[in-house]
């Protein structure tokens, strides 16, 4: 993994994983605690689904949905560098499987990829109407590949 290969001791992966889970399930907990605290019974299965309704406009209930929205909008700040990280290093591997010089060295090649990639990303996210079509792509994909492609890629 990349990340253990950056590890001054690649024995610290279990306590980088173990810290990374237990922070991921703390946010997830806070995320729908918060959610429940901010719309009661009527939250629904898709927090972010909520905050299209204007069931309450209080002064607080307004602020706590923008203090919300503003802490997703720096969660997609902060998550796509590292999931741009991966996605280099793919495209990488997948497009140029007879280099033998490390992307990190290839200057070029890094440019390159980069650019294209985030020239490719913004010219999705533009022709996307609504992030709502995004998230049905992504949970009928899920969908699938848990119920039909997992498993019978562990099969073979």
């Amino acid at each position: 993994h990349h990340i253990k290969i950056e590890l001054r001791k690649p024995s610290q992966m279990n306590a980088v994983a173990r810290s990374s889970l237990l922070l991921c399930t703390i946010i997830y907990g806070a995320t729908g605690f918060f959610g429940y605290l901010l719309f009661g019974e009527e939250t629904m299965g898709d927090i972010l689904s909520n905050f299209n309704a204007d069931s309450d406009s209080s002064p607080l209930s307004v602020l706590l949905k923008d203090v919300v929205r503003l802490s997703y909008a720096v969660h997609l700040m902060l998550v796509f560098p590292l999931l741009n990280f991966s996605l280099r290093i793919n495209v990488d591997e997948l497009l140029f499987v007879k280099v033998k010089k490390p992307l990190a060295l290839d200057t070029r090649r890094f440019g390159i990829i980069t650019v294209s990639l985030l020239a490719s990303i913004y010219l999705i996210a533009i022709s996307i109407p609504t992030i709502w079509i995004v998230f049905q792509f992504i949970g009928s994909t899920t969908a699938v590949s848990i119920a039909f492609i997992f498993p019978g890629a562990i099969v073979l």
